[in-house]
């Protein structure tokens, strides 16, 4: 597969606003005119359409992409039930492999300066009986960056997350903090711990919202200097990688 540069965001857990992280970061990488594709490899939870099965996540990334794409491309791997993915892709009587995905990526990879890929679940989400969502980060080699959903046990979640990241071989190239809990009690303490526990201090840290709603992210949200570390991740990996 063709090295190219690219970011894998992953959270420390499902429901801790990956999308949400994922549409900012394609914003602000695009607002500088860098060509950024995305990619939902695998989505649980797809409503039918006349075009087809479609993911809402899947659907917001492709909103703030600067590289048009496909549906099928960006998401491979599209299944209806609200589930974990190997429980819906059984469902489905299909089993979940790395090869389309692969395939995939290196389709726009080609036509992009950076892909945003975005995970499904934590890290460790399984997505076919001998396949996770590690495994998927591993073979596409990428840069991560960590979405930490600020509520209570966030520190064991983020700090567990980070080491099973280092420990296939990648690269934390970033975390960010996201409030989903409005009364989560003293923040800026338990922000002071995360960057400790994780070793650097945050790419940026979003207010709580509603959950409904939309995950619109400003590009103001993340410096330019972030920025340039993330791009800088991501370059060198795709050079190590080539």
């Amino acid at each position: 597969m063709r090295a190219a540069a690219g970011l894998f965001v992953t959270g420390t857990d499902t429901g801790v606003g990956k999308t949400h992280c994922a549409v900012l970061l394609t914003r602000a990488l695009a607002s500088r005119g860098l060509r950024v594709a995305v990619m939902k490899p695998v989505a649980a939870g797809a409503a039918p359409t006349t075009e087809g099965l479609r993911n809402e996540d899947a659907l917001a990334l492709m909103e703030a992409a600067s590289v048009a794409a496909d549906y099928a491309t960006v998401n491979p791997y599209c299944l209806p039930a609200p589930v974990s993915p190997h429980l819906a892709a059984a469902a489905c009587g299909i089993e979940i492999t790395l090869a389309p995905i692969l395939q995939a990526y290196a389709r726009l990879a080609r036509a992009a300066d950076l892909v945003i890929v975005e995970g499904a679940g934590g890290w460790l989400a399984p997505l076919a009986p001998r396949l996770t969502i590690a495994d998927l980060a591993r073979a596409l080699a990428l840069p991560v960056v960590l979405v930490v959903g600020l509520r209570l046990g966030c520190l064991n979640h983020a700090a567990l997350s980070a080491q099973a990241i280092r420990a296939c071989g990648l690269s934390l190239a970033a975390w960010i903090g996201n409030a989903i809990d409005v009364e989560f009690a003293l923040p800026q303490e338990n922000l002071a711990t995360l960057a400790r526990l994780l070793g650097t201090e945050p790419l940026c840290v979003l207010p709580w919202r509603r959950a409904e709603a939309a995950p619109r992210g400003r590009p103001s949200e993340i410096t330019e200097a972030a920025l340039e570390r993330l791009l800088e991740a991501a370059h060198t990996t795709a050079r190590t990688s080539a």
